[in-house]
């Protein structure tokens, strides 16, 4: 018999606020449990209730996003993470989140257990990750801090990635002063299974064991949700023991024993031991199947003697699962792990109470109601304030006409090529493997998304991850829909057409009203754009608090919500890479040219102008362009596909020569500025390369689908021409392209 007394002495309102409690949630926990609660039970709520947890904060607006579309198999929410149909009786599980905070303190571990949390929550559903992508943010570069960050996040996402044997096929990487102390690690997993074979996060049946898997619990991670919903400061440092630490070879015996274990039927429910770790998954679970748990936490295997109650239940260790077994079933499960000399013990089993009630060597140290703690249950819903910051309006009175037009060309195309956020990103990538598994069809063959192949299929994934944090900032709800846009021309223009998003909101403080007006600005821009492509949103996960506060002052990073959107080539052959083919191949502008220089980096790093609008996006001619650029490589009318983003026009045509060893002579249009129309990053272009065969099929298609393009020239053998003048040859842009960051990072 259970000692049904509990111990522990009750708490009080300050140690509710220590924990990131506010006073009146610490009134409602008393209201809930008719009591007040014990130091366990407050820890608890605490991080049940925290931002990272509960999105008290944001769930309001993320409500308001489009989660339908007729491939969903999942909806927002549902499970770990979404779940499309991709033909071929197959679907594809994917999902972005964030690592910041961790990753501040701890770059190596930090990003490591970014990548093996978000791959668990692709194969706790069932799938097998293939390809992993990422979108990383930090501060100067030419600082040492920023370049000791930057080696450990790669490190990290490269030893665990490459250990755990997934691919990493795409990412981006932004340098700027506003993530100076707080870098943003987002990690995205994308995982492919058989329709009807996935597993769902939930626990019913009264009486069915209770396991846990994998690795043994430590006190790494304790109140890891917490310090991921709080500041970071200049005593941050002091959580160290709120950062994770990583094993990826066990978690890749963890993936096979668990999709081997799916295999046997006996499974009824799965979850990743994340944020929050046991207390998360038991009261998800629990709530999800409107059941209860008993579970025994002296049962849990530890790497420490003499863990606390509270310490094994919000340990955040990694490499765990909590999985809820049909009775009568257990000997099956059990050899399964056993195979792959794996912890796999029962901690307790399914009751009708719908209360989770955990002991402690017999003694009942917390005993609280599942439904209360989660999101979508009794977790805390807040309606912030919000308001429109004043350099908003600040930015609406750049005038282009306020910056002369530059008499070097060169100059500014050297700074372009040569800046770290515009040029090659191979110091980065080179340190992944992103060949393993064979799949990565973008290796060989650059493309403005990753490529990952389907075998025994005709069709192939396409991936991509988009966010110019600099332009969300400029105008939230313009920004974030160019994010959504950017996403999925790039997808468009390797020959694919775009499924589902994933999101990752990163912003600051989201009590601050200006803070929180980016991010509903954020959400309505992606509402609008998920609409227009078609796209449903099907989860992903808000980072609030990331600034920096150095002594009295605050300063939040660029609001960043990073977009994973997947897509699908549902013939290989429509792959379209951006290199050019051969010489005398016609190049062309697809789209509309504007005098627009807003945003850019060619404004924001050259010319030195910080605030201006965001660039020139209509929606509606977005989408005319990419179901333009869609028909013209179904209609095999094109050799090659670039969408104009960072950098503008030069960048994007450059790096269709820089791709193929070729070059370029082109003209600009005298209807607009030269830098506007080489530097602008107006949205809405695409360069592409045709045979001169193709010429008037071409032109004619464009002008039936009243989609406006200009004839910028013709691919050439190594010189850069513009306007008839010569600005080089090609390799040597190609050099400095190619060698701009490990030539920052080897400096001291």
């Amino acid at each position: 018999m259970h000692n049904t007394i509990l111990v522990g002495a009750p708490e009080t309102v300050e140690t509710a606020k220590k924990l990131g409690l506010l006073p009146q949630e610490f009134e409602r926990i008393t209201e809930i449990l008719g009591r007040v609660p014990n130091f366990t039970e407050l820890s608890i709520f605490s991080v049940m209730w925290s931002e990272h947890c509960s999105y008290k904060n944001s769930i309001v607006w993320l409500k308001t996003l489009p989660k339908d579309g007729p491939r969903m198999l999942a909806k927002a929410g549902e499970e770990n993470a979404g779940l499309v149909d991709i033909g071929d009786g197959l679907g594809c599980a994917f999902k972005i989140e964030s690592h910041n905070h961790p990753s501040a303190l701890e770059p190596y571990q930090g990003a490591a257990t970014g990548v093996g949390g978000i791959n668990r929550d692709i194969f706790t559903m069932g799938a097998r990750p293939i390809a992993q992508l990422n979108s990383l943010r930090f501060g100067n570069i030419n600082n040492q801090r920023t370049k000791w960050l930057l080696r450990g996040v790669v490190k990290g996402i490269g030893d665990y990635g490459n250990a755990f044997g997934i691919p990493t096929v795409g990412g981006e990487v932004f340098f700027d002063d506003c993530y100076e102390v707080n870098p943003l690690v987002n990690a995205m997993s994308v995982g492919i299974v058989k329709k009807g074979e996935t597993v769902s996060a939930t626990s019913y049946g009264v009486g069915n064991p209770v396991y846990i898997v994998g690795s043994a619990t430590g006190k790494d991670g304790i109140h890891g949700a917490t310090f991921a919903s709080a500041d970071i400061t200049e005593d941050s440092a002091k959580d160290l023991p709120a950062v994770q630490v990583g094993d990826p070879f066990q978690e890749k015996l963890l993936l096979e024993a668990t999709l081997e274990v799916i295999k046997t039927g006996a499974v009824i429910g799965m979850q990743d031991m994340g944020a929050a770790g046991i207390t998360c998954s038991t009261s998800e679970m629990s709530a999800k199947g409107e059941h209860g748990m008993i579970i025994h936490l002296d049962k849990v295997p530890t790497r420490q003697a003499g863990m606390q109650p509270f310490e094994i239940l919000l340990s955040e260790s990694q490499e765990r699962m909590l999985i809820v077994v049909e009775k009568g079933k257990e000997k099956a499960v059990e050899s399964v792990f056993e195979k792959w000399d794996l912890n796999c013990e029962i901690i307790g089993e399914v009751t009708d109470t719908k209360r989770l009630q955990y002991f402690m060597n017999g003694q009942l140290v917390a005993d609280v109601p599942a439904h209360d703690l989660v999101l979508g249950g009794g977790a805390p819903v807040y309606h912030r304030e919000y308001k429109e910051p004043a350099y908003y309006a600040e930015s609406k009175k750049f005038n282009i006409s306020s910056v002369p037009e530059p008499t070097d060309l060169k100059a500014v195309m050297m700074h372009l090529v040569n800046h770290p956020n515009i040029a090659s990103k191979k110091w980065v990538y080179e340190q992944y493997d992103s060949m393993v598994g064979t799949l990565n069809m973008s290796t060989n063959k650059p493309s403005s998304a990753a490529i990952v192949n389907l075998k025994d299929s005709d069709r192939a994934l396409a991936l991509a991850v988009d966010c110019n944090s600099r332009y969300v900032n400029a105008d939230p709800e313009v920004g974030c829909a160019i994010a959504v846009a950017e996403a999925s021309r790039n997808i468009v223009c390797a020959g694919g057409v775009g499924l589902a998003v994933t999101n990752c909101l990163n912003f600051g403080n989201p009590y601050n009203p200006e803070v929180y007006w980016q991010f509903v600005g954020a959400i309505k821009g992606m509402s609008a754009a998920c609409k227009k492509f078609e796209t449903p949103v099907t989860g992903g996960n808000v980072s609030f608090y990331n600034q920096s506060t150095n002594g009295d002052k605050t300063e939040p990073v660029f609001p960043t919500p990073t977009i994973g959107m997947l897509g699908i080539l549902d013939a290989k052959k429509t792959f379209t890479g951006i290199g050019f083919k051969k010489v005398d191949d016609l190049i062309y502008l697809v789209g509309e040219s504007v005098n627009d220089i807003n945003s850019s980096e060619y404004l924001y790093s050259y010319v030195g102008v910080k605030n201006s609008p965001a660039p020139y996006f209509d929606l509606d001619k977005e989408y005319n362009l990419q179901k333009a650029v869609t028909a013209i490589i179904k209609q095999d009318l094109i050799a090659s596909a670039n969408d104009c983003s960072d950098g503008g026009l030069f960048v994007a045509v450059l790096e269709c020569a820089m791709a193929s060893d070729l070059s370029f002579h082109i003209n600009t249009d005298k209807n607009f500025r030269k830098d506007a129309f080489l530097f602008g990053e107006a949205q809405s272009r695409v360069i592409v390369s045709i045979d001169p065969s193709q010429k008037n099929t071409f032109e004619t298609t464009l002008k039936g689908l009243n989609v406006p393009f200009f004839a910028l020239g013709e691919v050439a053998q190594k010189e850069i021409k513009i306007d008839g003048v010569t600005y080089g040859n090609c390799h040597e842009y190609k050099h400095y392209f190619d060698t701009a960051l490990s030539t920052i990072m080897a400096e001291n």
